[in-house]
């Protein structure tokens, strides 16, 4: 059904709406979409004036996936996955854009979302059981289930560096890009940053600017994406195997279809390693670390050895031993950062108008109305790209203005670090959900938000059925999976200096915001608190529906 007979409007709601989302990114899109399919009043609430979320949002030149395009999309309608055809392996953010504004219309939900309308407030009424949510755009909604579907890289970081409000050029993060094109052709550009952002999209500009400077705080280990077409055949594949595709996608501890490795580098000679590496090296995406050898993360040999072939290819394709010096990570193994994956990358630097910056030898000192200053020095510059990154996780929630029950609010309750259970609630605010935040899993993420909107979804429909109006994750099981979380710290891949952890962000306490356990942990608990008739929330009624 397409969901337009539950369409109701403000004007004519005789009381509360059942549920307010709140972000038209690929979580909420879908948990806005199951809403209505079981009949909710629903409405989104959507800061920006279109739908995408970060692919709203991230539109800087070169902008595009690191998961394959099929495993993104939504797997809940057999018929949109046999009419969309992804143009390629990777697709970049017009093509990524024009598909979650393609799923809005073809299931009849643009009209139950508000756009440029930023949530400030949202209070919980004890008496009713009824939040009242209000946006910067005036518009005041009431509900009982309150979704913020805001997503993990949705909250922009720009470090505080002396003189940046003086700056007369253009300025850019690279998560508020505008939609008018920026004209690079000429101009002295400064790009601060080189996580995935940075790495995509320095070979994108390198050609038609005067100057390049890339500023570099760490290191990554690039490797290429190797993007190209789908072809014929393969899209008929895809299409005739959607059954297939679809279920080994609900079940992937990565999200993805890769293929698992079963094989040990340790049980293979040191030969036919160097032969799979090159062939690994030359693999899409991902699967560089999906389907490399099973110890590659856990044994420091094998993972050393593999840091060795990719330290010779960066030493091989850029052609300046000094910068290729600096491009080299020190500081840690494949897989302990986030890891990008580019095209052209490396080789962008042997281009004269590119030059790379490596700011713990060479820090930047200030900024001034039209040069970025340095040791060594003013670099003269028309346009700062700022690729700094998200305040990771809590950022867009702790921006919400939510409050608990005894008025603290969220940001205040998660001052140490975020409480959570199974990444979903938080002990304290009832009806309030959130979806494809902290502790929800590692992989690709429409697929473990995917489990934790249906599973929010799935607790709003037996509340409903059975007659409760006011639902609450209990304290016990809030600790007990926090405390999971930090416990399995240990063995999470990445390192603290990661902004999986916060700690790029000045005076964010450094907390795990990931979920180390893993996807396969996250459905196994789904499973049994399905099973034990969701015995880790307290369901019950509000004051007003007693009296």
């Amino acid at each position: 059904m397409s969901g337009t007979q539950h369409q109701q409007s403000d004007s004519d709601q005789a009381g509360p709406l059942d549920i307010v989302v709140v972000g038209a990114g690929v979580t909420g899109i879908y948990q806005l979409y199951r809403a209505r399919e079981a009949g909710f009043s629903a409405k989104l609430l959507e800061a920006g004036s279109g739908v995408g979320g970060v692919w709203y949002w991230n539109r800087y030149p070169e902008a595009r996936f690191d998961s394959e395009s099929y495993s993104y999309g939504y797997l809940f309608s057999k018929e949109l996955w046999e009419e969309w055809e992804w143009s390629e392996q990777y697709a970049g953010q017009p093509e990524i854009e024009r598909y979650f504004n393609h799923v809005v219309d073809r299931f009849g939900l643009r009209d139950d979302i508000t756009f440029d309308a930023r949530v400030t407030s949202a209070v919980f009424d004890e008496e009713t059981g009824v939040w009242t949510v209000t946006a910067d755009n005036g518009s005041t909604l009431r509900t009982r289930y309150l979704v913020a579907a805001t997503g993990n890289l949705s909250v922009p970081f720009i470090p505080a560096i002396e003189g940046r409000e003086d700056f007369r050029g253009e300025q850019h993060h690279t998560s508020r890009w505008p939609k008018t094109p920026v004209d690079f052709t000429g101009k002295h550009v400064a790009l601060i940053g080189t996580g995935s952002s940075g790495v995509q999209i320095v070979p994108a500009i390198a050609d038609g600017v005067a100057s390049l400077t890339v500023y570099q705080m760490k290191a990554d280990w690039v490797t290429p994406l190797n993007n190209r077409p789908i072809t014929t055949g393969e899209q008929a594949a895809l299409k005739g195997d959607f059954e297939r595709i679809r279920d080994t996608l609900a079940t992937s501890p990565s999200g993805f279809l890769h293929t698992l490795n079963p094989v040990s580098g340790t049980d293979v000679p040191a030969q036919e390693r160097q032969q799979f590496y090159e062939k690994i090296w030359n693999g899409p995406g991902f699967t560089k670390l999906t389907e490399h050898y099973r110890d590659m993360t856990t044994d420091p040999v094998i993972n050393g050895e593999w840091c060795d072939f990719m330290a010779a290819k960066i030493r091989t394709l850029v052609k300046d031993p000094g910068t290729a010096e600096k491009l080299v990570p020190k500081d840690g193994g494949y897989g302990a950062r986030r890891p990008p994956f580019g095209t052209g990358y490396y080789e962008a630097y042997n281009k004269p108008a590119v030059r790379l910056v490596s700011l713990p030898e060479e820090p930047i000192l200030r900024i001034t109305g039209d040069a970025i200053e340095t040791g060594e020095g003013p670099y003269p510059t028309d346009i700062i790209i700022w690729g700094t990154g998200y305040d990771f996780g809590t950022g867009a929630l702790n921006r919400l203005g939510v409050r608990r029950r005894d008025g603290v609010p969220l940001k205040e309750y998660w001052a140490e670090g975020p409480r959570t259970y199974l990444g979903i609630a938080t002990a304290g605010f009832p009806n309030f959900f959130f979806p494809g935040g902290p502790h929800g899993a590692t992989g690709n993420n429409p697929r473990y938000a995917g489990d934790q909107a249906d599973l929010v979804h799935d607790i709003i429909v037996h509340a409903r059925d059975h007659g409760h109006s006011v639902v609450e994750v209990k304290p016990a099981a809030e600790t007990e999976w926090t405390g999971l979380m930090n416990a399995a710290d240990s063995y999470s891949l990445f390192q603290r200096s990661s902004y999986f952890y916060g700690s790029n962000i000045p005076g964010k306490a450094v907390s795990q915001l990931l979920n180390p356990a893993g996807r396969w942990k996250l459905q196994e608990l789904i499973t049994e608190l399905h099973h034990n008739d969701y015995a880790a929330f307290d369901f019950t009624k509000s004051r007003a529906t007693d009296a």
